[in-house]
């Protein structure tokens, strides 16, 4: 056997054809005749550079003729012995030397037998041929056979992994996803070693074809919510899902909600938790995101780390995190209420301290505060675009230099910018990005009805947020739950996280206790 390098072929030399991938058929056959074979790769993947078409001779005085298809950038370095280790597995079966062997003898193997190659594949469409390549796969074709072999080279270099940017640990598992969908399936494998993990696959996307990888724990999911995800999960189509985050559209219940509905980790040791309390989770080829759902609106305050400490140092960490959600949503409005309308409730040594950093400030307290904010909302945009090395430095240098200057030019009090650097502080300790970014988004209208109404506007702000989270679901289920409605077996852990002989006997663990054999005995 031996490779003919006349025939080599580069789609630089391919004149343009107006066929495109998009535009064939899946269900069309591959031709039985190589150069029709030849012509139809040639039309389909005309400008494509970085394609290489090699013919192949082969058999009995070298008459029989193969070419493959691959592409250089997807493909491995070892990706031209794939007809050998065709030929190979014929030899290995005694049908002769390679050197004997016909076209015949290759389609009745593979199409009776099967390759011994685990990575092998019988193709019987271009559409399955075009994807096999797309997909970094080298795709052989044989003269006077309708079929393709393809074989598995993909190499592309991958981001090794280290500890989760988004969510740092201090204590427990530091490894993180990366954009590797198979190796971060394989790694919750290796967590939660149960047959009961089932992970489902579809391909979303007409021109991407980007992988999406759906998971979740029979026995612990609900079957009603499980079928709910399967229906909007297959509403995706042909949309293109480029990142996990994608997904969110089509899997939350209210768009126009600032609240998010499903939560967000890099971190297998969360999602296994998420898998056992019953989640959802949702993954993207080439996203290191792993989507968590539904999302109910007291897990935005929770992190995995909460189980690996004491339950009295965990439960304080809960209790300081809802206390800060309270305060980067309502301190700024309560600020401008109380020295706007109610002024009598601040004791009075505070307020004349508060009216004596205020003189001379020419703007009202929701303009002062309104412009800080802003700085400050600035700030935080710009150290995140920034390169990190200066990022940190420019956001911290970038707020005190504003500040001190805000107040002695006497744009703001000194008292304004304790606020809104205490507002800011509060939001940066919320574990869910997301749920930071709905309270930036809902502080501003509470302050405009602060500055308007008082403490009477504060309130019914407050009651129209509670409204839309008790009529707000995710995936169907109330957003409120564990409190509207009540649920007293997850409250041991909501804000205060009971010792784990308790925890062992709550929700999370229902799947250590239900009967039956198919498992509908809830706990």
């Amino acid at each position: 056997m031996r490779k003919n390098p006349t025939h080599r072929q580069a789609t630089s030399d391919i004149p343009p054809q107006p066929e495109t991938p998009s535009s064939t058929s899946h269900a069309e056959p591959i031709p039985g005749l190589l150069p029709d074979s030849l012509q139809r790769m040639k039309e389909i993947f005309a400008g494509c550079g970085d394609l290489e078409v090699t013919a192949w001779q082969y058999g009995p005085k070298l008459q029989q003729s193969a070419f493959s298809v691959y592409f250089q950038t997807l493909a491995r370095s070892d990706r031209r012995s794939f007809l050998r280790e065709t030929l190979q597995n014929l030899v290995f079966h005694d049908i002769g030397p390679a050197t004997e062997v016909t076209v015949e003898e290759v389609a009745h193997f593979y199409e009776h037998r099967g390759a011994s190659a685990s990575s092998a594949e019988l193709l019987a469409t271009v559409g399955e041929a075009v994807r096999g390549a797309l997909d970094g796969k080298v795709v052989i074709f044989f003269d006077g056979w309708n079929k393709a072999l393809a074989y598995d080279a993909l190499h592309l270099e991958q981001r090794q992994p280290s500890e989760a940017i988004t969510e740092p640990s201090v204590q427990g598992p530091h490894v993180s996803t990366i954009e590797n969908l198979d190796r971060n399936v394989g790694v919750l494998r290796s967590l939660l070693k149960s047959p009961n993990l089932k992970f489902e696959f579809v391909t979303a996307g007409e021109q991407s074809n980007r992988k999406i990888a759906y998971g979740y724990l029979s026995g612990s999911v609900k079957e009603e919510t499980l079928a709910e995800f399967k229906r909007r999960i297959a509403d995706v189509g042909q949309a293109e899902i480029l990142e996990t985050s994608y997904l969110e559209e089509w899997i939350e219940d209210s768009s126009y909600s600032p609240f998010p509905q499903v939560r967000y980790t890099e971190r297998p040791d969360t999602a296994v938790s998420a898998l056992l309390d019953g989640k959802i989770i949702a993954l993207v080829n080439g996203s290191p995101s792993i989507l968590i759902c539904p999302g109910i609106f007291l897990e935005f305050f929770v992190t995995s780390e909460d189980y690996y400490y004491r339950t009295v140092f965990s439960s304080l960490i809960r209790f300081l995190r809802m206390f800060a959600f309270i305060i980067a949503l309502m301190l700024p409005s309560t600020y401008i209420a109380l020295s706007t309308f109610h002024s009598e409730l601040i004791p009075t040594v505070l307020l004349l301290a508060i009216l004596n950093t205020r003189e001379g400030i020419p703007f009202p307290a929701l303009v002062e505060a309104l412009i800080m904010e802003f700085f400050f909302e600035l700030l935080r945009e710009a150290g995140i675009r920034l390169p990190r090395p200066i990022g940190s430095a420019v956001s911290i240098v970038g707020a005190l230099v504003i500040g001190q200057a805000a107040i002695q030019s006497q744009i703001a009090s000194p008292v304004m910018v304790i606020v809104v650097a205490l507002t800011g502080i509060a939001s940066f300790a919320l574990p869910q990005y997301n749920m930071a970014i709905a309270i930036r988004i809902l502080r501003f209208p509470l302050m405009l009805l602060a500055a308007t109404f008082g403490g009477l506007g504060i309130m019914v702000g407050f009651l129209l947020i509670y409204l839309h989270l008790s009529q707000l679901r995710s995936l169907g289920q109330p957003y409120l739950a564990s409190f509207g409605p009540l649920d007293i077996s997850r409250l041991r852990d909501t804000l205060i996280v009971f010792p784990r002989l308790v925890l062992l006997r709550s929700p999370r663990n229902r799947h250590l206790r239900r009967g039956g054999p198919k498992g509908k005995q809830r706990a």
